[in-house]
């Protein structure tokens, strides 16, 4: 991927992971109405390793499977563990507006755990448009906050985990290929939604329906896990973050395809906010660049 600019390359894996996990995240939505929320994790978990599994072994990767079980890459997937395990039990209960709207507390978590623990400076500029991009996505959500209960921290507690996760993924070596983490994530969350489902939930039979939406669930979560792994990777994290907002765009493509839910005006102003900021910031970031060049 070096024909990317490297400026570009952070945000435009951003981009793809958002667009991933959210495919996945509607699979999971459609298969949630008709099986028990870690179940469905259970699963999609299963699912995703008979993908993930020979996908390692055709990329090469058979020397390096190891590496699913190195410390540092098992303590980032306990955290997406943490975070899945709070979000399918609100995505299951809450209006879908509502659990993403409280998702987009992440970013904001992560540049600020970012700038503490690895001295990244973000800037008064770049904040302000970081607070742009997080004012569009709550434009695109519109969340009503009706009924806040234990479903709606849940939803916080995933933006929290989900932010932890993506701090301690800086801190996991560059020999270990994105791949490995992304699979590791898998089974991470294989194992521990099978003990939730063991101990809260009575087993439903699926239907061919459900796994179907199941196995495209799975096939979708490698490539968010893999792409977001690489977006922190690869882009300084004040650059990469507020493209976690382009979540709120993809939600809509997906209500529209799918649901057949349109947005309206305040939707879209929230949509042309968020796709403005993200713009901006990837121009003073090549700004800079530039200027570092003549310097």
């Amino acid at each position: 991927m070096q024909f990317i600019p490297s400026n570009v390359r952070g945000p435009l894996f951003m981009v793809v992971s958002t667009g991933s996990y959210l495919v996945n995240d509607t699979m999971m939505k459609l298969a949630t109405a008709g099986l028990p929320p870690y179940e469905v994790l259970l699963l999609r978990g299963a699912a995703a390793t008979l993908w993930g599994v020979p996908l390692l072994l055709m990329l090469g990767y058979a020397r390096q499977i190891p590496l699913l079980f190195e410390r540092k890459v098992l303590r980032r997937n306990l955290f997406e563990l943490l975070a899945i395990l709070c979000y399918v039990v609100a995505l299951a209960n809450m209006q879908i507006a509502d659990s993403t709207a409280l998702g987009q507390v992440t970013p904001l978590i992560v540049l600020v755990g970012s700038s503490m623990l690895f001295g990244e400076k973000i800037g008064a500029t770049r904040m302000a448009l970081i607070g742009l991009g997080f004012v569009g996505a709550l434009m695109v959500a519109q969340p009503t906050m009706q009924g806040i209960s234990v479903y709606a921290l849940l939803a916080l507690g995933n933006a929290a985990f989900a932010a932890v996760r993506d701090i301690a993924g800086r801190k996991v070596g560059a020999e270990v290929p994105g791949m490995i983490v992304a699979i590791s994530a898998v089974l991470v969350v294989l194992v521990g939604s099978g003990a939730a489902h063991l101990v809260s939930e009575q087993w439903v039979m699926p239907e061919g329906r459900h796994l179907l939406l199941i196995a495209g669930a799975g096939l979708f979560l490698i490539f968010g896990h893999f792409f977001i792994f690489m977006a922190y990777r690869v882009g300084p994290t004040s650059a990469v973050a507020p493209f976690y907002y382009c979540f709120t765009v993809w939600a809509v493509i997906s209500g529209l395809l799918v649901f057949r839910q349109f947005p309206n005006a305040l939707a879209v102003c929230g949509i042309l906010l968020v796709m403005a900021s993200g713009l901006v910031i990837v121009s003073l970031d090549e700004r800079r660049r530039r200027l570092a060049m003549v310097a």
